[in-house]
């Protein structure tokens, strides 16, 4: 964890962003957002709320999708990194997991996860090492280093998706939506596992997530979406605790537990936006 009251050194950040799709679809609104060194920040909201354009504008995915950033600034230490394509933002330690894991169906899981350090240069006794502490980390990988990774399970294929970022020596992961399409079990032993990456390796993360209970349990700091502004951040400790987010989003308030589905948008709008 943070030390509480210790000067935290900005990694990432993005300054008052708008992201326009095929030049007409407005769908980042002015999004701040900062990533410290060696924290867990967590990106929340529901489906289509702008979490996935948030990260892929961070790493330059965006013009692939005929996606641009047409005003604000992204930052990286300190410097422009808008211009950069998504090779050098791996180069400069950050690399993103895409949601829904891309996985090299045909290729074995070992090679997958060697996929991860093309970029490096800094020869194979390095490389292998890493290898190793991916294992350490993964073992059920290790387990199934032969086996093709399209032939493995959700689960799995995530921890390939995530060991395979991890070969490229990252400081900071992108990782969208961890959860996706997993068994709650497994999705705790994925966080447990991004929890232990953050502690012992020192990597930073800003993770885009559906599942808010789970993410603010595991992050340090969240910022919630909706509809491509930010209408919420602070501590996730305090975010946990908050009675608005207890309601909205972990189908608690001080009633007892209430769905999501059945709390008016415009509520949510009169509350946050207003």
């Amino acid at each position: 964890m943070l030390d509480a009251g210790r000067t935290e050194e900005t990694l990432l950040e993005v300054k008052n962003i708008e992201v326009i799709y095929n030049s007409v679809i407005l769908v980042l609104k002015g999004v701040s957002l900062s990533v410290p060194r060696g924290g867990i920040t967590a990106l929340l909201g529901g489906n289509g709320a702008g979490k996935t354009t948030t990260l892929k504008a961070i790493s330059n995915l965006l013009r692939s999708e005929r996606g641009m950033v047409t005003k604000g600034s992204i930052l990286h230490r300190g410097e422009r990194i808008q211009d950069l394509n998504p090779s050098d933002m791996v180069k400069r330690g950050v690399v993103q997991v895409m949601e829904g894991r891309h996985c090299f169906e045909h290729l074995t899981v070992e090679e997958n996860l060697l996929t991860g350090a093309y970029t490096r240069s800094d020869g194979r006794a390095k490389i292998d090492a890493d290898l190793e502490m991916v294992y350490a980390y993964f073992p059920r990988l290790k387990e199934r280093r032969r086996s093709q990774a399209g032939y493995t399970s959700g689960g799995e294929q995530q921890m390939v998706a995530i060991g395979r970022a991890m070969m490229a020596r990252p400081e900071t992961i992108l990782l969208d939506e961890p959860s996706m399409g997993l068994a709650p079990q497994l999705v705790e032993e994925i966080f447990g596992i991004v929890k232990s990456l953050n502690e012992n390796e020192g990597v930073s993360f800003l993770l885009a997530e559906q599942n808010t209970n789970v993410a603010l349990r595991f992050a340090h700091h969240g910022y919630i979406l909706e509809s491509g502004r930010v209408v919420m951040d602070g501590a996730a400790a305090d975010l946990r605790e908050n009675p608005d987010v207890k309601e909205f989003y972990l189908g608690m308030s001080d009633e007892g537990r209430k769905s999501f589905r059945d709390v008016r948008s415009y509520r949510r709008r009169k509350r946050w936006l207003s």
